[in-house]
């Protein structure tokens, strides 16, 4: 039953199964026929085949499949793994696993599949087939400089569905194009396909092409490449082998799913017991060079979101802030609002200009910013 106030989509099915089933593929190309910038692909027992696009779930009318059940789900869950045997392990002993899924010519997914209520349930993210640029994804002109740095971290950061992948994706792409690297991804699963330009690329993903991130990153190390970028920091270990992949002069991109700029630094400090704490701030504070965090905001006319995007650059008063704590007096949050010469910029600030622009209602705005109060105030004024 679709919610109130939100109309199924419909759309023509081509291509079924010999049993009359829908066949995988032909369901998930039928509902990605069904509307534009659509995010994900959800199917759940008891509720029909649904598509997510700018964060609302819309339902999708698929002739032959109305409401699946926990056979239908459990099915699309064996089309998506195939003979990934160790997909299969994962999801047997931990109840959840990650895979990659393509349909030759017409679309990539990360894929989730995940036991609930004792049956499965499977979660698609549709990957675009091109890499973007930093115009289509509107991120700020002053990123370009991202691609210039010789060494050290790159974190991009945000909430999951924030467009941390796709960042990571347009700024590789530069470097791709216009630097002669050996570059190294390591990804669970790959999402976007990246081919030999400028520079040399090669893609690892997790379990089908090594058996950990920690020992992909430390094989990385013997592999000659200029540029490392890890799909997702996770762990302490991970964190240890970046920090030390950075200080040997790799140039290292990853992402965390952290707020802001002040929160990744705690987030990769906390990950270390406290006797390790300072050392790590300090290898930190020398090693980083940008913190970008991302929020996707509705836009005021309905048509889409816009992305709001947080720049933390490496600085003498950014480091002395990582490597000392933050202190009332000393914040990260105060360095960005002083450094907007050098390109920083921080999300209550953009936020605060999309509503003065009209792009973001006011409403709106307040929901999304780190401290409405303040934001609020400074509106008013």
């Amino acid at each position: 039953m679709a919610a109130p106030g939100i109309a199924p989509l419909l759309v023509s099915l081509e291509g079924s199964s010999a049993a009359g089933k829908v066949a995988t593929p032909a369901l998930l190309a039928a509902m990605l026929r069904a509307a534009d910038k659509i995010s994900d692909l959800i199917f759940s027992p008891g509720r029909p085949p649904q598509v997510q696009v700018y964060g609302r779930l819309i339902p999708v009318q698929v002739p032959g499949m109305s409401v699946f059940t926990a056979d239908d789900t459990r099915h699309i869950a064996a089309d998506l793994i195939g003979d990934n045997k160790q997909a299969i392990t994962t999801l047997r002993e931990h109840g959840a696993c990650d895979i990659s899924y393509a349909i030759p010519g017409l679309a990539r997914f990360r894929a989730n599949i995940f036991i609930q209520r004792g049956s499965c349930a499977v979660v698609l993210r549709a990957i675009p087939t091109a890499i973007p640029d930093f115009a289509t994804l509107r991120l700020p002109e002053q990123l370009t400089d991202v691609t210039k740095l010789r060494d050290g971290i790159v974190l991009v950061a945000g909430a999951p569905g924030s467009g941390k992948s796709s960042t990571l994706a347009v700024l590789l792409d530069f470097i791709n194009r216009e630097k002669y690297y050996h570059i190294i991804t390591i990804e669970d699963p790959i999402e976007f396909l990246h081919n030999h330009k400028c520079s040399t690329i090669h893609q690892r993903e997790l379990h089908s092409d090594t058996p950990s991130f920690a020992h992909a990153l430390r094989a990385a190390m013997r592999q000659a490449p200029k540029v490392i970028m890890l799909g997702e920091m996770r762990d302490r270990e991970t964190m240890e082998i970046v920090l030390e992949a950075a200080e040997t002069g790799h140039l290292v991109f990853s992402s965390l799913n952290t707020m802001d700029a002040a929160k990744t630094v705690e987030r990769m400090v906390s990950c270390f017991t406290p006797a390790e704490q300072q050392a790590v701030r300090e290898r930190f504070a020398k090693s980083f060079r940008y913190i970008i965090c991302q929020r996707l905001v509705s836009r005021a006319d309905g048509n889409g979101r816009v992305p709001v995007v947080e720049i933390l650059k490496a600085n003498a008063r950014t480091r002395e802030c990582v490597e000392k704590g933050e202190r009332e007096d000393k914040t990260l949050l105060d360095a960005m609002k002083a450094a907007s010469s050098e390109g920083m910029q921080h999300f209550d600030g953009e936020i605060a200009r999309l509503v003065r622009e009209g792009v973001v209602d006011l409403e709106t705005g307040l929901s999304f910013a780190s401290d409405p109060n303040v934001m609020g105030q400074e509106l008013a004024r």
